[in-house]
């Protein structure tokens, strides 16, 4: 905007000299600057959808380097049950050791494809969610997980995921939901080891677990807090130091926080 800024005040104010009221430039200067903040809002919502469709085309086949540069240095990886991984080099060294090297191999069937992505971003323009489901098809059967990640933007301007968290509602093998679905909650049974516990073991088909929204209502402006009780267990006592810290790490946005601008898109 700001090589366009004096071409668009001057056709702004050209018109005010007939008006019997003219807007002063203070106010037409006020209205490129609100103009200005929408447009930057809508590249930022853009940006970030942008990455997180990104990393599921990277997840297609294998591109592991390039998937990791989606993250920031400091961000944490929640999949499934597994556990939260901490920071670039151990995201990468997650998709390495549990998918393989980098590369799509002969035999292998992996596609990521996202739906529903409900973008959002801070006042301050620095931090952004999005909430998208998305379906998988691999060799190992049919998996739904549901995203809730946060992004981070960088002095370069571009936008990182800094949180990714994607619990499963239902994985299932070939044989399909009906006939045979099964937890996803194995936080001991990968390699590698993750740096902390799961922030929460929730349940997946045939049980029921409503991940938390990260925004409000739309329409009230109310938050919709369920009720993760009943849906699954901590992995470790509640009011240990080792849970509490995973919860300050991985635990997701409840929509009770004031993260997103009201008004939508």
């Amino acid at each position: 905007m700001t090589g366009l800024r004096p071409v668009l005040l001057a056709a702004i104010a050209a018109p005010m000299v007939l008006l019997a009221a003219p807007v002063s430039a203070e106010t037409a200067s006020a209205k490129l600057d609100a103009l200005d903040g929408r447009i930057t809002r809508l590249e930022d919502l853009n940006q970030i959808e942008r990455v997180q469709r990104t990393y599921g085309y990277f997840v297609d086949k294998s591109q592991w380097t390039q998937l990791a540069e989606l993250f920031t240095d400091d961000a944490t990886l929640e999949i499934g049950g597994k556990g939260i991984f901490t920071g670039k080099k151990r995201v990468l060294e997650y998709m390495q050791t549990v998918f393989g090297p980098d590369g799509a191999k002969e035999g292998m069937l992996a596609n990521h494809m996202q739906f529903e992505p409900v973008p959002d971003v801070a006042p301050d323009g620095k931090t952004g969610w999005v909430r998208s489901r998305a379906f998988v098809m691999s060799i190992g059967g049919w998996g739904l997980p549901l995203y809730e990640n946060e992004y981070r933007k960088g002095a370069d301007g571009k936008w990182r995921i800094s949180r990714l968290t994607g619990p499963f509602t239902m994985y299932t093998s070939w044989d399909g939901w009906g006939k045979w679905a099964m937890n996803n909650t194995w936080p001991d049974k990968f390699d590698p080891p993750p740096d902390l516990p799961p922030s929460t073991v929730y349940l997946t088909y045939p049980a029921y677990y409503i991940i938390p929204f990260h925004y409000p209502n739309p329409v009230t402006g109310k938050a919709f807090i369920p009720d993760r009780g009943p849906a699954g267990a901590y992995a470790a006592p509640p009011g240990t130091a080792e849970q509490q810290h995973s919860l300050t790490i991985g635990r997701m946005a409840d929509g009770t926080q004031p993260i997103a601008e009201q008004g939508g898109n």
